[in-house]
């Protein structure tokens, strides 16, 4: 029985798999399976590999992202990394990296970071003319330019805030219905029904929820990424 709903933050607390273990293990799944046609010979499973490719690829074709060298593969296997992290966490007693923020700020900030420093090695003039927006008033200029400059300096918190608020939502609903569900093994027969037809459909909700958090959270930075400086010297 959990302390309380806060207690599955806590990577410790009743679980068989650690946090830093499984950040190991995916990121090497996420590896193995990136380069797997290479070496796997079954088309079934390509397609499927593939298929997760290219969902996150045809949205960087469509960004500045592309021109970056290197963009295509780094979102494309975070895309797979948070998709395996984000369904683990629907397993029982396997904790949720992406409900941590250790985690979800380590892969948020070093890319909004990069991304920031090489427009400004690139040309900082346009970095700089971009944070005023065009035909502003006069007046309005000093503080329309320290509104864009906080905007920019909060994306990787706001990056990272988001992912954790959307897993760590769901996963203390359903422990909550789960502890709901005990609770009800010692009433009537129907409450243990409701509760465990409420329990089913709702992970079969947060299993969308996984998939469309890992797709938000690549999509965001992606479209970080246009405002790069685009003149032709890149």
């Amino acid at each position: 029985m959990l302390v309380d709903i806060f207690s599955t933050f806590d990577d410790q607390n009743q679980v068989f798999m650690s946090f830093y273990f499984l950040v190991w293990v995916y990121s090497f799944v996420v590896i193995v399976l990136f380069s797997s046609s290479l070496w796997v010979s079954n088309m079934s499973w390509i397609w499927v590999i593939n298929v997760m490719k290219d969902t996150i690829s045809g949205q960087i074709f469509r960004s500045f992202g592309i021109n970056l060298g290197g963009f295509l593969n780094l979102i494309t296997g975070l895309f797979l990394f948070l998709i395996f992290v984000n369904l683990s966490g629907l397993i029982p007693y396997v904790f949720s990296p992406t409900s941590h923020l250790v985690v979800s700020f380590s892969l948020g900030f070093p890319l909004w970071l990069s991304l920031i420093l090489s427009g400004v090695r690139h040309n900082l003039s346009s970095v700089i003319a971009s944070l005023l927006p065009m035909g502003a008033p006069f007046l309005l200029n000093p503080f329309l330019v320290i509104i864009e400059t906080v905007s920019i300096m909060v994306r990787s918190i706001t990056l990272s805030v988001r992912l954790i608020a959307n897993m760590s939502a769901g996963h203390i609903v359903l422990t909550l219905i789960g502890n709901y569900l005990m609770a009800g093994v010692f009433s009537s027969v129907i409450s243990m029904f409701v509760l465990g037809l409420v329990q089913v459909l709702y992970t079969v909700f947060e299993f969308g929820i996984s998939l469309i958090q890992a797709y938000i959270f690549c999509l965001l930075i992606t479209l970080y990424s246009d405002d790069h400086p685009h003149d032709s010297g890149f």
